[in-house]
């Protein structure tokens, strides 16, 4: 990755737009960036990290201030980077969120953050030429096309020498907060606190466990009413305390039977004493029942006679109702008739007092009359509908003359329109003619368009099958190479594997001697066979991956060359145009083609209207014809009626005025007539009424009709009375029932109760006492063994779960550093000793070079001083003394050089490690200043091999000493308005 320009604006101390040119820097491959403490040098690599990652490093990113403070409020706050990484250049721009000025009004509003991404040149493979402008889009690209994340990037670009020289000096708690910083490995610690909770949360299920434990031995110890003895185990206690519960429920049950057969003697005898007792009671109220009802058999008579006297009345009660029901429908006939003579009086005042034989006649006269008037009647109604049909008649003649007027200027315009419809007909006809020929040929060039657009794709195809190709071959030479090198170390190491399988007194799988005086010893980083059966494992993998790609690849290659032999000549925007074209054609021509039908319908349609227009005037005619004729008869019928009609409505305003006047007379002099007669019938009747309620007077014996009336009862009181008498029998006839079923008993007997019902009370008391004893002894019983199973079940379950935590907990100790760890490391310093040996090893290299092979890095893992944990040592090993020593013991100028040699050791491990693209800018932070003139000049050496293959290495200096060996310098100017850049090459 190599940067080319750096723009900022806005950003950071710059208040206007600054340009870096990287491409003017890097000449001669070393550039010196220098100016005052906080004029802003870290700034310019903040705003790098920022266009690339969207963030700054550590601290910087978390304050989200990266605009200036110096800038102007409608200035943007951007920051623009150009570079190359992978072949592709690229330009960067992004703006952070700020607080910006609103349009209009006063106050501020939150400006969005907001990102984009051009390609200069050709877009990689897969990418859109027009570039990207959503934020995560721009960070997943970058992220692929550099290989790292932001932080490895921050590791890597701006080598943290400072940090290393701090790590020097520091204890092991201090170094292994600085190394994760540097290798970001929070997730090994994140497992140790995993553990850690996963062993607090298995200790707390195990309390959990053991308390339930506890409680159900403290609640069976209370059911049972015993503790457990110190010396007595669980099992032996549960044994005894169900044993003891059994014995107890069977005490019980023997005391409660015995308590139930004293009890039931007890009711026995109180029952018998209690019946004895019944009986003389009975006795007693059947005496005092008999000796009541004698001292009532004078109101019983009484009743008996009154009783009868209502029931003799009763017919004498019935004839006087309907007597009353009589004169009722008397005076009902009466108001009828008079109502009759004033509907009579409204028709004809001198005929009301006639006599019913005269009134039917005079209503026979008027229904006959207006039978008279039935056939006129229905004569005037045809009177009405001819006359309504006269109306219509004319208004139809007026139709059909004007409908043949229309018919008429219809056959006049037809010809024409039956000669431009055949015109179009023959139109459509020939276009249909050339449907197949215009579609086969926009078939054929739709087919070329198809393959034309095709042909970028599979060009890139081809080209993504031969890469992939190329990469499968190297991934399979790797993996061959890596497979032989394992073979080979491992023959290497064939005498240290054989001797590990070696045992004394059996035999040597080489020589066959059982003794071993001397087996190889152990070989460092031996290689196992699993190794390389891994190894050949993944060498066939990639080699079937080499030969899927060929074939992918030769694929391509075939469906590239089939695509440009089918094109020719043809060229993709001519095709395209005349596709259009054919496409054009061809809708018309299909549409021309799907109006035959409709247009050859057309023509039928008018030829049919012409026969059926000529057709339809010669039927109008006649119409006009028949209906003259029908009006004029109409007319002759109307007039020869109007006469007689006339002369039969009377006074009336029609005939059947008339008739109905006559009918409506008949019928209230029929009314009449009848009322009359109705009347003489109900007065007659009247009086035979009367004369049968004296016959039932005296038959009934009674003096007068109020004397009969007096004697009768409500149906109620009748019934009362026959109640009481019923009650009076029945009474007597039970008290003689039981004096004859209890003849032996003496209504004198004296029963004791007392002494039997106190004998029941004690001996109840004492049965119930008896069974609460059994019950809760049953009770206790079921407790203890419902208790004892969840007991018996809990501990049971407890065992594995106590198992389990002590598996867990040791495990969690070894991760963190305690218990059967024998080298006092968690898992955390365990994997930072790692990467800093990797690290230490990769410096050592630059270390000898710089300290003109004095100085190597040994790493320890020895544990530090009281107990404290170990795995993150680093001692210099010093070739003058053969001795090692601790880093912290270097000087000045040689600690610059070690943070040096272990800055530029991490750059090499991290690019390695991330598989990303090469750094071909880097930055050396300060520390020049402790050297002495020969040492800078080694460490000069040493940036200048770092220049190799075009890299360019920018220095962040104070020294005054680089400025004279450094010509192209980055000045940052540091004023009150802000800062500002300036350049000298």
């Amino acid at each position: 990755m190599r940067l080319h320009v750096l723009e900022v604006e806005a950003f950071g101390p710059y208040p206007r737009r600054e340009t870096v040119d990287f491409d003017a820097l890097g000449i001669d491959g070393l550039f010196l960036l220098h100016g005052d403490t906080g004029a802003g040098k870290t700034t310019l690599l903040d705003a790098v990290a920022f266009a690339l990652f969207g963030k700054v490093p550590g601290a910087r990113n978390d304050a989200k201030r990266l605009r200036c403070d110096y800038a102007d409020p409608g200035d943007p706050t951007e920051v623009a980077l150009e570079l190359t990484v992978q072949g592709h250049r690229l330009r960067l721009a992004r703006s952070p969120e700020y607080q910006r000025p609103k349009s209009r009004g006063t106050g501020f509003t939150k400006q969005q953050a907001k990102a984009s991404l051009t390609w200069i040149g050709q877009a990689p493979s897969g990418q859109s030429a027009e570039g990207l402008s959503r934020i995560d889009e721009i960070a997943r690209t970058v992220e692929r096309l550099v290989g790292m994340t932001a932080e490895q990037f921050f590791q890597v670009v701006l080598l943290p020498q400072g940090e290393f020289a701090r790590f020097l000096r520091s204890d092991t708690d201090e170094r292994q907060k600085l190394l994760e910083k540097l290798f970001g490995t929070e997730r090994f610690g994140e497992i140790e606190q995993w553990f850690t909770n996963q062993r607090q949360d298995s200790a707390r299920t195990l309390e959990e466990r053991q308390q339930d434990t506890r409680a159900l031995i403290a609640r069976l110890a209370q059911a049972a009413g015993s503790d457990p003895a110190e010396e007595q185990s669980e099992q032996d206690w549960l044994a005894a305390v169900t044993a003891e519960a059994a014995g107890q429920l069977a005490d019980t049950v023997v005391v409660e039977g015995k308590a139930r057969v004293e009890r039931e003697a007890a009711e026995q005898l109180l029952a018998e004493r209690t019946a004895l007792a019944e009986r003389v009671r009975r006795v007693r109220r059947a005496g005092a029942e008999l000796a009541e009802i004698e001292a009532a058999a004078a109101n019983r008579a009484t009743w008996t006679a009154e009783l009868a006297q209502a029931r003799r009345a009763l017919p004498v009660q019935a004839a006087q109702r309907v007597l009353v029901r009589i004169e009722r429908e008397l005076g009902a006939a009466d108001g009828e008739a008079t109502r009759g003579r004033a509907a009579v009086a409204r028709f004809d005042e001198s005929i009301v007092d006639s006599d019913a034989v005269r009134l039917r006649a005079l209503a026979a006269g008027h229904r006959e009359s207006a039978g008279e008037l039935a056939g006129l009647v229905a004569e005037a109604q045809r009177q009405q509908v001819d006359q309504r049909r006269l109306t219509q008649v004319r208004a139809e003649a007026d139709q059909a003359r004007r409908q043949v007027e229309q018919v008429g200027a219809d056959l006049g315009t037809l010809p024409e329109r039956l000669l431009t419809a055949r015109t179009a007909l023959e139109a459509a006809q020939e276009a249909a003619a050339r449907l197949d020929g215009v579609a086969a040929r926009r078939e054929e060039l739709a087919t070329l368009r198809t393959d034309a657009r095709r042909l970028p794709a599979a060009e890139t195809a081809a080209v993504r099958a031969a890469d992939a190709h190329g990469h499968a071959v190297d991934e399979h030479q790797a993996a061959r190479d890596k497979r032989q090198l394992l073979r080979q170390r491992r023959l290497d190491g064939m005498a240290a594997e054989l001797a590990e399988g070696l045992r004394a007194g059996e035999s040597c799988p080489v020589c066959g001697g059982t003794e071993h005086p001397a087996p190889a010893g152990a070989v460092a980083d031996r290689v196992r066979a699993e190794d390389e059966r891994a190894a050949e494992v993944d060498e066939a993998r990639t080699g079937e991956r080499r030969d899927q790609t060929a074939r992918a690849a030769q694929q391509a290659e075939q469906d590239l060359a089939a695509l440009r032999e089918r094109l020719g000549d043809n060229e993709s925007a001519a095709l395209e145009a005349a596709f259009v074209e054919a496409e054009t054609a061809l809708r018309l021509v299909t549409a021309a083609k799907a109006t035959v039908p409709a247009k050859v319908g057309a023509v039928a349609e008018l030829e049919a209207d012409a026969e059926r227009l000529r057709a339809y005037v010669g039927v109008a005619e006649r119409a006009v014809a028949t209906v003259v004729a029908e009006q004029a008869a109409l007319t002759e019928t109307i007039a020869a009626r109007a006469d007689r009609l006339e002369q039969a409505r009377g006074e009336h305003s029609d005939v059947a005025a008339r008739r109905q006047h006559l009918l409506d007379f008949a019928t209230v002099v029929e009314t009449l007539a009848q009322a009359r007669a109705a009347l003489a019938d109900t007065r007659r009747r009247a009086e035979d009424q009367r004369r049968e309620l004296a016959e039932a007077v005296s038959a009934a014996g009674f003096p007068d009709l109020p004397t009969a009336l007096a004697a009768v009862r409500a149906e109620t009181e009748v019934a009362e009375v026959e109640r009481r008498l019923r009650g009076f029998d029945d009474r007597e006839a039970a008290a003689k029932a039981v004096l004859t079923e209890l003849a032996g008993i003496s209504p004198d007997t004296e029963v004791e109760l007392d002494a039997p019902r106190e004998a029941v009370r004690l001996a109840r008391e004492a049965a119930e006492a008896a069974v609460a004893l059994a019950r809760a002894a049953a009770e206790r019983k079921r407790q203890v063994d419902e208790l004892a199973a969840r007991l018996t079940h809990a501990l049971a379950a407890l065992a594995p779960v106590q198992a389990a935590h002590a598996e867990l907990a040791a495990l969690a100790d070894v991760v963190n550093g305690r218990g059967q760890n024998n080298r006092k490391m968690s898992l955390r310093s365990y994997v930072l000793a790692a990467r800093l040996e990797e690290v230490a090893e990769a410096a050592t290299h630059r270390l000898r070079r710089m300290s003109q092979g004095r100085y190597s890095f040994v790493h320890s893992d020895e544990a530090g001083p009281r107990g404290t944990r170990g795995g993150l040592g680093l001692d210099v090993l010093d070739d003058y003394s053969g001795q090692r020593r601790p880093a912290k013991t270097l000087s000045g100028g040689e600690s610059f050089l070690a943070s040096l040699s272990l800055a530029l050791g991490l750059a090499d491990v991290v690019a390695a490690e991330t598989g990303g693209a090469v750094l071909d800018t880097l930055f050396v932070d300060e520390g020049f200043g402790t050297l002495d003139a020969d040492t800078l000049d080694l460490v000069m050496d040493t940036l200048d091999e770092l220049r190799a293959g075009g890299r360019v290495v920018g220095l962040v200096s104070h020294v005054e000493e680089l400025r004279s060996r450094i010509p192209t310098r980055l000045r940052v100017r540091k004023a009150r308005t802000g800062s500002t850049l300036e350049i000298t090459v």
